[in-house]
C-alpha cells in the first residue's frame, strides 16, 4: 500500500513538472460564426418585408436600420464620418418612361423588347437625333496601341459598340488580358469613353455570349428606376446610355447599308477603322429625376493602432419591387429579394464581424465593418466610400469584400478574385492548406468578375483587394450536381425575383468561408507591413504615386 501511495506521488510530481500545453493561437472566435445565425440574417434581409432593398426606399432604409442595429448589438462603435453607422451618399435617381422608342427610317425599337434605355444627365426630356456610328469595341488603349475612335468624329451622334473585349490574336495572345475580360470590355468603360470621345448617345449591343448573362438580365437591370452619382462639373456625360438586343441591332445595320458581321469580324483587328451607317437614328427619353441619398453602413473595431485598417465590405441594395407587365399573371412575384445577391453577403461580414467581438483580445488594425449602397448601379457606394473615406486610403492595409456566400455545400476550393494580383494571395494559401483546401483562380475570368464589384474602387485607389466568388470543387457524390445548380444560376435567377432564400440551401461551405475570411482579416491586421499589390500589376502603381 505504502509502495502504491509512493508511486501515485511519483507520478504527481512528473505530471506536475511537465509544462502546460501552450495556448491556442490568439484571433477571432470562428466558432461564432454558424449556419444557424448565418442563416437567420439571410432570411430576413431577404424577406419580402425589405421589398427588394433598393437604395432610397422604404425597403432600403429599413435594410440600413437592421445592419446599424445589428453592429451596434455587437459591440461594433459607428465608424461613419461624421462619427454615427450611416454615410449618406447622395445619388441621382431616376425613373424612364416605358413610352422610350429608338426610330430609324423604316423601323421603330421598343422599350424593353428591343431597347433598353437611360440617361447620364438630369433633364426630364432627353433627344437624342443623329447619325449612327459603329465603333467595334468602342475602346481607347493607348498602352496597348488601340483605338477604335481613331479617326473619327462622334461628336453630338450615336455611337453602336459591342461589349467585351477584342479576341487575342495567336500572336498577341494576352492581348485584352487574353481570355479574362478586362476593364475595356466592362459595359460601364464602353459608356464612359463614348462620353469622354463627345457622342450624344450610345448603344451596346447585346449578345448573351459577349455580355455573359441573357436579355433578361438586361432588363431587369436596367429598366425601372436607376440611380448614379451626382455628376461633377466638367464631367461629360451621355444623353442616351442604351442596350439593344442584337436582331435590332443587326436590322439597324442593315437598313444604314452595312452587315453587322461584317462590321464585327473587320472591329476584331488590329487598324480597324470605325463605320458610319447610311441612316440616322432618333429617341427621345422621358425621365423623372430627384436627389436623393441612400447610406453606406459602417461600423469599426478599433485596434490596437487604429491608424490603419483592414475594411470588409458588402453591399446591401438590390432591385427592389418592379412594376407589374401586361404580361403578369396572377400573383406574379414582382420583389427582387436578392437573398444571394447580396443578403448573403451581408449576413457573412455580420458573422466574421461576431468573430471579432467575442476574441480574447483586440485585432492588432483596426477593422471595418462596410456595406455599401447601390452596387446594382455601378458600384455607387463604394465608389463614394473610396472617395470619402474614415481614413485615409494609403492607411487603408486590405479589403476584403463578399459578393455572395456559397450555399450548395462544402468545397475543397476556395476562389478569391485578385489573389493572384497581391501579397494577399500567399496569406490566403497558408490559411487554407491546414484546412485541406486550397486557393483557386477565377473559374469565369470571361465574364470580368473582379470589375464588377465593390472591391474594385478600393484596388484603384491602390488598395490591395479580394473579393470572394463562386468555388468549383464541391465534395461529396453529387458535387457534379452541385456544380451545375450553381452554373444554372447566372442564366436563371440572377438578378431575377427568383433569387429568394431556399430551406434546403447548405451553407457548411459557406461558414467555412467566413471562417477562413476571418482568419485573414486578424492576420492582416497583425503583420508588421501593409500587403501591396505585385509589381508590374495595374494597381500597384497607385500607392508609389
Amino acid at each position: 500500500m505504502r509502495s502504491l501511495t509512493a508511486a501515485a506521488l511519483l507520478a504527481f510530481s512528473v505530471a506536475c513538472a511537465q509544462p502546460a500545453p501552450p495556448p491556442p493561437p490568439v484571433g477571432p472566435a470562428e466558432d461564432q460564426i454558424t449556419t444557424e445565425s448565418l442563416t437567420a440574417h439571410i432570411k430576413m434581409l431577404a424577406s419580402d418585408e425589405f421589398e427588394g432593398r433598393a437604395p432610397a426606399t422604404p425597403g432600403g432604409v429599413k435594410a440600413t436600420e437592421y445592419l446599424a442595429t445589428q453592429l451596434a448589438a455587437l459591440g461594433i462603435e459607428p465608424g461613419a464620418p461624421d462619427g454615427t453607422f450611416l454615410q449618406q451618399v447622395p445619388i441621382v435617381e431616376s425613373v424612364v418612361e416605358r413610352t422610350f422608342v429608338l426610330s430609324v427610317p423604316g423601323n421603330t425599337y421598343r422599350y424593353s423588347r428591343d431597347v433598353v434605355a437611360f440617361s447620364g444627365v438630369e433633364k426630364p426630356r432627353v433627344q437624342v437625333q443623329g447619325e449612327v456610328v459603329f465603333v467595334g469595341y468602342g475602346i481607347n488603349a493607348p498602352e496597348l496601341k488601340w483605338n477604335d475612335y481613331a479617326g473619327v468624329n462622334v461628336r453630338g451622334k450615336w455611337v453602336m459598340i459591342m461589349v467585351n473585349d477584342p479576341p487575342a490574336p495567336a500572336d498577341e495572345p494576352t492581348l485584352f488580358g487574353g481570355p479574362a475580360l478586362t476593364y475595356y470590355g466592362r459595359w460601364t468603360y464602353k459608356f464612359e469613353e463614348a462620353a469622354r470621345q463627345g457622342a450624344a448617345g450610345a448603344l451596346l449591343i447585346h449578345t448573351d455570349e459577349s455580355a455573359t448573362y441573357p436579355w433578361q438580365v438586361v432588363q431587369s437591370s436596367w429598366s425601372g428606376t436607376q440611380y448614379s452619382l451626382p455628376p461633377q462639373a466638367g464631367e461629360p456625360a451621355l444623353g442616351i446610355k442604351g442596350w439593344i438586343t442584337n436582331d435590332a441591332a443587326r436590322d439597324l445595320a442593315r437598313r444604314g447599308g452595312r452587315d453587322l458581321d461584317t462590321m464585327r469580324a473587320a472591329a476584331s483587328k488590329r487598324g480597324f477603322k470605325a463605320m458610319t451607317l447610311n441612316t440616322k437614328a432618333a429617341a427621345t427619353l422621358m425621365q423623372r429625376s430627384s436627389r436623393k441619398t441612400a447610406a453606406n453602413v459602417i461600423g469599426v473595431l478599433k485596434g490596437t493602432n487604429p491608424a490603419e485598417s483592414v475594411i470588409y465590405t458588402a453591399h446591401w441594395d438590390h432591385f427592389g419591387t418592379r412594376a407589374p407587365l401586361p404580361e403578369d399573371g396572377p400573383g406574379a412575384d414582382r420583389i427582387y429579394n436578392g437573398a444571394y445577391d447580396n443578403a448573403s453577403g451581408c449576413a457573412g461580414v455580420l458573422e466574421i464581424a461576431r468573430a471579432f467581438t467575442k476574441a480574447p483580445q483586440k485585432p492588432a488594425r483596426a477593422i471595418y465593418f462596410v456595406f455599401v449602397t447601390a452596387e446594382e448601379s455601378g458600384l455607387l457606394g463604394s465608389s463614394y466610400f473610396a472617395a470619402n473615406p474614415p481614413m485615409p486610403m494609403d492607411k487603408v492595409a486590405a479589403n476584403i469584400n463578399i459578393d455572395g456566400v456559397n450555399y450548395l455545400g462544402p468545397t475543397t476550393d476556395m476562389v478569391q478574385l485578385g489573389s493572384e494580383r497581391s501579397t494577399l494571395g500567399p496569406m490566403v494559401e497558408a490559411i487554407l492548406k491546414p484546412r485541406g483546401r486550397t486557393l483557386a483562380g477565377d473559374t469565369h475570368p470571361e465574364r470580368g468578375y473582379f470589375f464588377r464589384s465593390d472591391h474594385f474602387p478600393f484596388a484603384k485607389a491602390g488598395v490591395p483587394a479580394l473579393s470572394l466568388s463562386e468555388p468549383k470543387a464541391f465534395t461529396g457524390p453529387n458535387a457534379a450536381a452541385l456544380l451545375k445548380k450553381q452554373e444554372e444560376y447566372n442564366g436563371k435567377d440572377y438578378h431575377q425575383p427568383s433569387d429568394e432564400y431556399d430551406p434546403s440551401w447548405d451553407f457548411s461551405g459557406g461558414v467555412n468561408d467566413m471562417r477562413a475570411l476571418a482568419q485573414l482579416g486578424w492576420r492582416i491586421a497583425a503583420q508588421a507591413d501593409l500587403p501591396k499589390y505585385n509589381d508590374g500589376d495595374q494597381f500597384a502603381e497607385v500607392r508609389k504615386k
